[in-house]
């Protein structure tokens, strides 16, 4: 059976035992936390030294080849165009097909969010570098640095190196087998996260506040992600079918939705751009360690949009131009800075937009906590799948993709 099939039927599954089951009773809702706390740590679980000895040995292999700085700028160009291009558009589809207004009702005490962006940038170089690979799984910078670094060290010399590169090279190959076997295995998982997920929309659409704004971005997120997205791939050469490169993300796309949790679809990502897209792993490899850092656009998007909708449910004036042009600069900058926010993107996105914007603003972001998980799914969902086609394009671009049969895809 397909990986996507599997992912898609433990959703569903889980969606089905999630509208049955009660969902006002605490209890209830306790022990799925629980379960989705486990479902993610078992989907993260191999994806440290997965990536560690991946990234790299592709550091070391682009370099050898002069194609690692190549890659690197065509990533970051695409990052910035996406972020631009993403943002831009959430925030006019909001402005002209305006939600309704969301009752302020929110606790008068504002709770305290930041990015830690000082942190983050002491936290790249610990003082021990090993130490690097020791850490919780959830702020990967510091292991891409590490990697990086091993990947430009291994290139010293091959007489002292090749036994060093060849070793990395097979722990690469082993974690990736072990990542595919979790893989194989996380529709059980998915069981777990779909019915927290569909138990906490349920409670909120019994509420009959937020329909209005979960329909729009829920609408255009679908719109994005499956019309607009593909059509970007017919610009680039050689040719290939969008469409097929859709079918072939489709399990990722489950994973991320479900999950909320960048770190979670990985694993799964990789597996999919390698077997069904055909990207090569010197390519996957960085273009997605620079996407899923870096390129936040979906989290940011959401998070502008659903600050348009808070601004608009505090005042009946209107937003002027400036604002407008303030929150879609902010918004980008904050794409940038998420690298910390694996499983909570769009929210953390949203509450520091916030803060940044200010005007009495700052603790705007409560009136949306109860959906903050459906923001966070949208988020997550498009940032994965901008990252795969992204991903894919580059990949084509510089000679390091070969097209699939679709009856060979996982």
């Amino acid at each position: 059976m397909k990986i996507w099939l599997k992912l898609f039927l433990g959703s569903l599954l889980g969606v089905i035992a999630g509208i049955l089951l009660p969902y006002n009773n605490q209890n209830v809702l306790d022990a799925l936390a629980w379960l989705e706390r486990l479902a993610i740590g078992i989907g993260r679980y191999a994806l440290v030294p997965m990536l560690f000895f991946s990234l790299t040995v592709a550091v070391y292999e682009l370099r050898q080849d002069g194609q690692f700085w190549r890659l690197a700028f065509h990533s970051f160009i695409l990052i910035i165009g996406c972020a631009v291009f993403v943002i831009t558009a959430g925030i006019l589809v909001t402005l002209i097909f305006p939600p309704s207004r969301i009752p302020i009702l929110i606790e008068e005490q504002m709770q305290m969010v930041s990015l830690n962006t000082a942190d983050n940038f002491i936290d790249l170089f610990p003082s021990n570098m090993f130490s690097a690979l020791a850490g919780d799984g959830v702020y990967m910078m510091p292991v891409y640095v590490f990697a990086f670094f091993l990947g430009m060290g291994l290139s010293y010399d091959r007489n002292y190196t090749k036994p060093v590169i060849s070793m990395v090279d097979s722990l690469s190959r082993i974690f990736y087998y072990i990542a595919s076997f979790f893989s194989e295995i996380l529709a059980i998982v998915m069981i777990a996260l779909s019915a927290y997920w569909a138990v906490r929309f349920h409670n909120v659409m019994r509420a009959d506040i937020f329909g209005n704004i979960i329909a729009l971005f829920g609408i255009f997120t679908a719109v994005f992600a499956f019309g607009i997205l593909p059509l970007f791939l017919y610009f680039i050469k050689p040719k290939c079918n969008p469409w097929v490169v859709l079918y072939g993300s489709l399990g990722q796309a489950i994973a991320a939705f479900f999950s909320g949790d960048i770190n979670f679809t990985l694993p799964v990502i990789f597996r999919h751009l390698k077997e069904n897209l055909g990207i090569r792993r010197r390519s996957s490899t960085v273009t997605m360690t620079f996407f899923t850092i870096f390129g936040r656009a979906g989290s940011a998007m959401i998070a502008a949009a659903a600050f348009i909708v808070i601004i608009q449910s505090y005042v009946s004036l209107e937003i002027t131009a400036l604002d407008v042009f303030i929150i879609g600069a902010q918004a980008f900058l904050i794409s940038f800075l998420l690298a910390r926010c694996p499983g909570n993107g769009a929210y953390m996105a949203l509450a520091a937009l916030c803060a940044a914007y200010g005007k009495g603003y700052e603790s705007g972001y409560l009136i949306l906590k109860p959906i903050a998980f459906y923001l966070i799914s949208l988020g997550t969902f498009l940032d994965i799948m901008i990252a795969t086609f992204a991903s894919h394009a580059i990949a084509r671009l510089n000679g390091f993709q070969e097209d699939k049969r679709i009856d060979h895809f996982i």
